[in-house]
């Protein structure tokens, strides 16, 4: 067993259990052993097999990030940023994404230049949203970062003919064996040897998943004792098909269900209610999220990219 001591940085993002919160501790070091913490404070007079200066450093927690696309996004970024449909409300999804996908000889590369960026941003707890891949779980285990695999699966595609219009080609059957593919996958993710991966149920998007599909999913998440995340409520025409569906918006639709709590994720969430491009005859959203406990994975920067954005991100 080896200590590795991180000594006298200018600063550490340290918990402060008086507060109950984090707090900065100038000339604070830190110590650990086999992954694990061992000090984290001043003037630390242990052993110490590898000493690293923190001058000039500023040594915090890594950083979570619940909601990302290792296979696909290196490709497309620079790409879908710059083009949307305007008679889709300037969403890139129905018409020009389905067109850029990486082939299997880009998969992995293009998940380790993604690993390597967040990495370099601090992340080292990591949501991998992908369709399920050869080597998938190896080539994640070989970047040390903690990673929770979310196989999509689903049980329609969407695709427009014309720019403006989006239709479903529906396949029930499919989107229910790759469910149980999904969780066999996770199974193997939480019993892989490197120890620091697991896994979370994630049917693709709410207007592509079958409703049965979302309740199956969510009850054998919830018997697994695991997350289940989903896209909803990130787009205008998405938000248009849920209302024509069934009469809900699409936080209203899954609160129905009965599929909204503490251990339930929404990938962006931007298009409740009250947003200006979604107006609807009801407030009530934001208050779904609130009192179910829901967490929503905004990832404002590719909105942003496209002019879209939250109505107002400090009511969270």
């Amino acid at each position: 067993m080896t200590t590795t001591l991180i000594r006298d940085a200018d600063l550490v993002v340290a918990w402060d259990a008086s507060e109950g919160r984090h707090a900065y501790l100038p000339g604070g070091s830190i110590a650990f052993r086999d992954g694990v913490l061992t000090f984290v404070g001043r003037g630390y007079d242990g052993e110490a097999d590898e000493i690293i200066s923190g001058k000039g450093m500023l040594v915090m927690p890594g950083l979570v990030n619940i909601h990302s696309h290792p296979t696909s996004e290196p490709m497309n970024k620079g790409l879908l940023d710059e083009i949307g449909s305007p008679g889709l409300y300037n969403s890139s999804l129905y018409e020009f994404m389905p067109i850029f996908r990486s082939d299997s000889s880009a998969i992995p590369d293009c998940v380790r230049v993604a690993l390597s960026e967040l990495l370099l941003s601090g992340v080292t707890t990591l949501a991998d949203l992908s369709i399920a891949h050869p080597g998938w779980l190896d080539l994640l285990a070989e970047a040390g970062m903690r990673v929770c695999i979310a196989p999509m699966f689903r049980s329609a595609r969407w695709f427009t003919k014309n720019g403006h219009v989006v239709e479903y080609e529906w396949d029930e059957a499919a989107g229910e064996k790759a469910m149980e593919e999904a969780f066999t996958l996770i199974q193997r993710a939480e019993q892989h040897p490197s120890g620091r991966l697991f896994g979370m149920a994630c049917p693709a998007q709410i207007d592509t998943c079958a409703p049965g599909l979302l309740r199956d999913s969510r009850a054998e998440a919830r018997s697994r004792g695991l997350s289940w995340q989903i896209h909803a409520a990130q787009s205008v025409v998405e938000f248009h098909e849920i209302t024509r569906r069934h009469g809900f918006t699409p936080i209203q639709w899954l609160h129905e269900m009965g599929l909204l709590d503490e251990r339930a994720v929404i990938g962006h969430g931007i298009f409740l209610d009250d947003h200006p491009s979604t107006p609807w005859h009801t407030r009530n959203d934001l208050a779904i999220l609130a009192d179910t406990g829901t967490t929503v994975a905004h990832c404002p920067t590719v909105f942003a990219r496209r002019g879209i954005t939250m109505k107002d991100f400090g009511r969270y």
